[in-house]
């Protein structure tokens, strides 16, 4: 699994803008086969910096993503409003390998 960060450094006047954006992209992503963990907008601190995390099963699945993403309609739609809006300044994005949490049970032991 790979997981996305970005962080977002926003016009807060253009908050709303930036909210519809990332509801565009959660259902996107979602629909393109990742995992949305969802948009984090500022509330107390930095007015101007929001983020968001979203995993993929692959690396190789969100570069299938990525390369369907800029021929589907709805992507370039959601495209068009940051470009239009200037909701966003500029982002940063980061990948992670998350941790295993240890949860699943381990393998059988084989007999001696």
């Amino acid at each position: 699994m790979i997981s996305i960060h970005l962080k977002y450094e926003i016009d807060a006047d253009k908050l709303a803008d930036f909210e519809e954006y990332g509801r565009r992209w959660i259902r996107l992503v979602n629909r393109f086969g990742g995992t949305h963990h969802g948009y984090f907008l500022p509330s107390e601190g930095d007015s101007d910096i929001a983020y968001a995390l979203f995993s993929f099963p692959s690396m190789a699945a969100y570069e299938r993503y990525r390369t369907d993403s800029t021929t589907d309609p709805e992507c370039q739609a959601a495209f068009e409003l940051a470009r239009t809006t200037r909701c966003i300044k500029r982002y940063e994005r980061r990948f992670l390998r998350p941790l295993d949490t240890g949860t699943e049970a381990p393998p059988a032991k084989t007999p001696a």
